[in-house]
């Protein structure tokens, strides 16, 4: 039996396999902190990027923005355009652009009326980005499926 704890998994025992630990006063470069600018890092700032970079990584966002990159679309028009969405998360995912300020609506007084949404300036320069991260998921999709039917396999076997 070992003295290390056993684990909620299976009763598997942890073994200490590495145990010289390197101080930082052993090594001479990091003997000291590295010396930060004032408030360079702040609490506020930290999750508003979060915030906006939790809107710009969701993924309805990502092909929204990659599909207003070609013109103002209407609802209906987007929703056929993804695969998937719901009308309940395309309304939000919609809402959250237009409150972050990537996309505007607008009505127009017709009969029934109709809704058009385009990116706004901010919104066409974070166009680029997204478009070149969907290019690059797209181009690599083979490799990423393969990866992962390795990974699973490997998991599966162990």
């Amino acid at each position: 039996m070992s003295d290390c704890p056993q684990t909620a998994q299976e009763g598997t025992f942890l073994k200490p396999e590495h145990t010289k630990v390197t101080r930082h006063s052993d090594v001479p470069s990091l003997s000291k902190p590295p010396t930060l600018p004032p408030n360079a890092h702040l609490e506020g700032d930290c999750r508003g990027v979060a915030s906006i970079l939790a809107r710009v990584g969701d993924k309805w966002s990502v092909f929204v923005i990659m599909l207003l990159g070609g013109g103002p679309r209407r609802f209906n028009e987007i929703k056929r355009m993804i695969g998937g969405i719901s009308q309940r998360m395309l309304t939000l995912t919609l809402r959250g652009l237009e409150r972050d300020g990537l996309v505007t609506r607008t009505v127009f007084p017709t009969i029934p009326p109709r809704v058009d949404y385009e990116l706004t300036d901010l919104g066409r320069g974070l166009w680029t980005p997204v478009g070149a991260l969907g290019k690059w998921a797209q181009d690599h999709l083979v490799e990423i499926e393969d990866a992962r039917a390795r990974f699973d396999r490997r998991n599966e076997a162990g």
